[in-house]
């Protein structure tokens, strides 16, 4: 067995969206949204022994474009687990003032007992952002610059219990206080994501966390040395920040079974019929899993899984968000507490 410097975590998505059939999207066997559902799997996430729960962070996605508000969601997530992680994933600077932001997170640690871990991300969609009519600023340098501004305004915030003034590019307050500060001293966790040279440059500098989507390992491998760069461009050991991978996830107890919890994320969309590499698969024409699913997500038994994380661990990935492909069912995550978790925990 393998033995690990550092424990290696996993991180649980909620479906707070559904996205059912063959396109095999974040939430492919999530027939349509319901609140309660979506929460339970949390919960029953924590029990198993998930590090933290994360949720997406996004006004429409999905299903008939219904997504669960994410900071309502995680407010909901706090008062119902009791020893788990929260965070959004890629939380999206643009939907709220950072000033609020930094009330609501300092507010949320407080009410989870410490446990909030702050994604800042400067979002990379238009269309959400401007149906509901929120800024979004066309340069995406210009959207990392006031993402990272923001994550100075709340440290700013939190480490002050007297009233702040903060004046700088793109934001400022005056006579500001974010009292009660924070549980987490000096300040919750702060996570950046993707690879964008800027973004990785603010998590050297600031960071605790990095996150990554799914891109395959060899494009892990690049953007681990990127991140490695950055940080030795300031003198910072690269090992002092959690390097995340997320990624989608369907484990079964044999290829028969993964093929037929397949089968039935397609047959959910029976008049949209699945790609012809998924199809060939899907009938029995080949063994061979489609290059699209196998590129860069986790697919197959649980020694398979286990084989096909532990090359990331390898690269020096040492935290996983996971999408369970068949949540809101509970039998994928089982079975990876059970089976897959408890190696690379050791």
């Amino acid at each position: 067995m393998t033995h690990y410097p550092q424990r290696i975590r996993f991180g649980f998505c909620l479906p707070i969206f559904a996205a059912p059939g063959r396109h095999l999207f974040r939430t492919p066997n999530y027939p349509r949204l319901d609140a309660a559902t979506t929460l339970r799997t949390g919960q029953r996430a924590e029990q198993l022994g998930f590090d933290d729960l994360w949720v997406a962070d996004h006004l429409m996605l999905g299903q008939e474009n219904a997504i669960l508000e994410g900071w309502t969601t995680l407010s909901a997530l706090a008062g119902s687990t009791r020893r788990a992680g929260l965070g959004m994933i890629h939380q999206a600077h643009f939907f709220r003032q950072p000033a609020m932001s930094a009330k609501m997170m300092a507010t949320l640690d407080q009410i989870s007992g410490g446990r909030f871990i702050f994604f800042a991300d400067p979002a990379f969609g238009a269309a959400e952002h401007l149906a509901y009519a929120l800024p979004y600023p066309a340069d995406p340098a210009e959207r990392i610059a006031r993402t990272v501004e923001g994550v100075e305004l709340a440290l700013t915030l939190w480490r002050s219990a007297e009233p702040v003034t903060f004046e700088s590019r793109y934001y400022r307050v005056k006579n500001a206080t974010c009292t009660p500060l924070p549980v987490q001293q000096p300040h919750p966790p702060i996570w950046f994501g993707e690879a964008h040279p800027d973004t990785l440059a603010a998590c050297a500098r600031l960071g605790q966390g990095w996150n990554s989507v799914p891109v395959g390992l060899d494009e892990m491998r690049v953007r681990l040395a990127a991140l490695s760069a950055a940080c030795a461009a300031i003198g910072r050991d690269v090992a002092e920040i959690t390097r995340s991978y997320e990624t989608q996830i369907l484990v079964a107890t044999d290829r028969a079974s993964l093929r037929r919890k397949l089968q039935a994320m397609a047959d959910l969309t029976p008049d949209a019929p699945p790609a012809a590499e998924l199809a060939a698969y899907l009938s029995g024409a080949t063994d061979t899993l489609p290059e699209s699913l196998t590129r860069g997500y986790l697919l197959g038994t649980a020694d398979e899984v286990t084989a096909q994380m532990q090359g990331y661990v390898d690269a020096g990935v040492n935290h996983f968000m996971l999408w369970f492909m068949d949540a809101p069912d509970d039998a994928g995550m089982e079975l990876f507490m059970q089976e897959v978790a408890p190696r690379f925990r050791r």
